[in-house]
């Protein structure tokens, strides 16, 4: 089903790390330490700027792109596992480069019946190129939503 797209990747999307979206960030996981939101605390960092918070899911709010041909479902996925790896942390201001590659598709059979399994690679890199945060997320698509699919 998705096995044509394996190493497809989306064309990379220029973000911007918003003040204004950490600070929303923080106060909803409630970590509002000052290196995220206060300037001054920023400047007088060894970072000499405002960092968005180092959580694995803080990445989410960016956008990736899209991949030429690859449409999911807005319901009935399963999130499977997910990881992060930071190179560095964000800093607020700072423009990041993003993109997604799909890495794997495999099927297997079990007690639900045939369910997919899509792997999807992410990136975030600075102007330079350099990488600053990847993350790598399964999806598990069942028979069901499969079926769905192929009409």
């Amino acid at each position: 089903m998705f096995k044509d797209l394996i190493g497809k990747q989306s064309s990379k999307v220029k973000n911007v790390v918003e003040r204004g979206a950490v600070k929303k960030f923080v106060e909803a996981i409630g970590d509002l330490h000052p290196i995220y939101f206060d300037e001054d605390t920023g400047r007088l960092s060894r970072y000499k700027n405002n960092l968005a918070p180092p959580t694995p899911t803080f990445p989410r709010v960016l956008d990736y792109g899209v991949i030429e041909g690859f449409h999911l479902p807005d319901k009935g996925l399963i999130h499977g596992e997910e990881s992060y790896h930071y190179e560095r942390p964000l800093m607020v201001g700072e423009e990041v480069y993003c993109y997604s590659i799909v890495k794997k598709y495999s099927e297997k059979k079990g007690s639900f019946g045939e369910m997919g399994f899509l792997v999807l690679e992410s990136f975030g890199e600075d102007l330079d190129g350099n990488t600053i945060f990847s993350s790598i997320s399964t999806i598990v698509i069942s028979e069901a939503v499969k079926r769905g699919m192929e009409k």
